[in-house]
């Protein structure tokens, strides 16, 4: 089988998660983005309002002289802006920190991962330090302080990036499962699509598929169903060229047996007739040649057997006098008629003797061949032949017939089972029938050949025919 193939809906879909995690992860860098930027802005307000309020504080110790107003005093803005990793501070013009009041962070804050601790502070640093001038008149300005713990920062960012994650996880879930429903329902004309061409590959060409709603698969269907009209068409006039081929073949067949009996045969009777006077004057007037003249006795007997065999083998006469039952039970009986060591059995069920002429000739030579491989090449010591006729059943099957052979000798390698000469020319016979031909090996040794050839209709036969003539 070869390596793993995805289902396309599984395919679309994980492209769909894969898309979406994109998605999660550019929307993540946003959040946390949109969170840095807030803190950021966070802290610049507070340090200016820090400014401002120092700036005030500052101008009120100047106009009254007589009170002592502490400077700076930030515990007067503490309780306006304090919030959980706050920081405010003052700084005077030498740089010198005064007061500094800081808020811890909340326990929340600091239950973050490290991992995305480590990712935020390597995209956005460690501070988010904000620093105002604070003027006092004409002197060197101090500077008003504020900052937001970084972890605080990264608390909120983590806390906002959880709630997206489980938010994209169950939207992409749900997407998926919704892709892969909408694909599988659009998709379902695929599988007719697969059992039309298992269809078609085991041989069934009056297989067509029909129109689908989908543009893309209609078009698929389309071509199949060209495809297979052209096959269709190709094997029908394979089929008829190999008809006419058989049919001519047939009648060279009769023709050479013709000439061999009337030429050949007469030739051979004259010959064993010159033979018989030879050796009659030889036992009265020449006794030494009257083994010679015996020899040529023999051997004219021994070539009108070889004829006669002959004969029988291109023109069975069975066949065409008494029918394919008899010309079958002649063929079986010849075979066990010679010393071959090897015994020959036929089972006939059904009527076979009303098929046409033609059609019983195509059977008996398909069996002759069969059996001829089975005594020559397979060295069984038992070979069955079986012909059934079936008529139609209510199924749908047509009338036809069945043809076992099956032997219990050595069956061979597998590619030569399938390419022998012989085998070929059944294959092509049976072809030429509109037939199929199954060849199984046998447990523990043998082989079986298996053959189904529909019945040939009126039209078929009268097309035959008309070839033949």
């Amino acid at each position: 089988m070869p390596g793993s193939r995805l289902d396309l809906k599984v395919r679309i879909a994980l492209r769909v998660a894969a898309l979406g995690a994109i998605c999660f992860v550019a929307a993540v860098v946003c959040v946390l983005v949109t969170a840095n930027r807030a803190a950021r802005e966070r802290a610049d307000s507070i340090s200016d309002l820090v400014a401002r309020e120092l700036g005030t504080q500052w101008e009120r110790s100047q106009w009254v002289k007589s009170a002592a107003i502490p400077f700076p005093d930030l515990q007067t803005l503490a309780q306006a802006v304090t919030e959980p990793g706050l920081c405010i501070a003052y700084r005077t013009p030498d740089g010198r920190p005064v007061q500094r009041l800081c808020e811890g962070i909340a326990p929340a804050d600091a239950a973050v991962p490290a991992m995305f601790t480590t990712i935020y502070q390597r995209l956005f640093g460690f501070g988010t330090e904000s620093t105002h001038a604070v003027r006092f008149g004409t002197g060197r300005p101090g500077a008003a302080v504020a900052s937001i713990d970084s972890q605080r920062v990264i608390g909120q960012g983590w806390r906002e990036t959880r709630v997206l994650i489980g938010l994209l996880a169950a939207t992409l879930f749900v997407l998926c499962l919704l892709i892969y429903a909408v694909l599988a329902y659009a998709l379902r004309p695929t599988r007719t699509i697969r059992a039309g061409l298992a269809r078609l590959a085991a041989g069934d060409l009056s297989t067509r598929l029909p129109p689908f709603d989908l543009a893309e698969l209609s078009a698929v269907g389309e071509v199949f169903n060209t495809l297979a009209d052209q096959l269709d068409r190709a094997l029908a006039e394979r089929r008829i060229l190999t008809q006419r081929l058989i049919a001519v073949q047939d009648d060279e067949r009769r023709h050479l047996a013709r000439e061999l009996h009337d030429e050949f045969g007469q030739c051979l009777a004259a010959i064993s007739a010159m033979a018989a006077s030879a050796a009659q004057t030889a036992r009265h007037r020449c006794p030494e040649l009257l083994p010679e003249c015996e020899h040529m006795s023999r051997t004219s007997a021994h070539m009108r057997d070889i004829l006669r065999s002959a004969l029988l083998r291109l023109r069975p006469p069975e066949v065409e006098e008494l029918g394919l039952a008899a010309g079958l039970e002649g063929l079986v009986a010849g075979w066990n008629g010679r010393r071959s060591g090897t015994r020959f059995s036929i089972e006939i069920s059904g009527h076979v003797d009303d098929l046409p002429p033609h059609f019983c000739s195509s059977v008996y030579r398909i069996a002759q061949e069969a059996i001829t491989n089975a005594a020559k090449h397979a060295d069984a010591s038992h070979v069955q032949l079986r012909l059934t006729r079936r008529d139609p059943s209510h199924s749908g099957d047509p009338a036809r017939i069945e043809l076992d052979i099956d032997d219990n000798g050595k069956a061979g390698e597998d590619s030569v089972i399938h390419s022998g000469m012989g085998l070929l020319g059944i294959r092509e016979r049976i072809e030429g029938l509109g037939g199929q031909l199954a060849i199984q090996l046998q447990r523990p040794s043998g082989l079986a050949l298996r053959v189904q050839i529909p019945l040939p209709s009126q039209t078929d036969r009268g097309h035959v025919r008309l070839n033949a003539a």
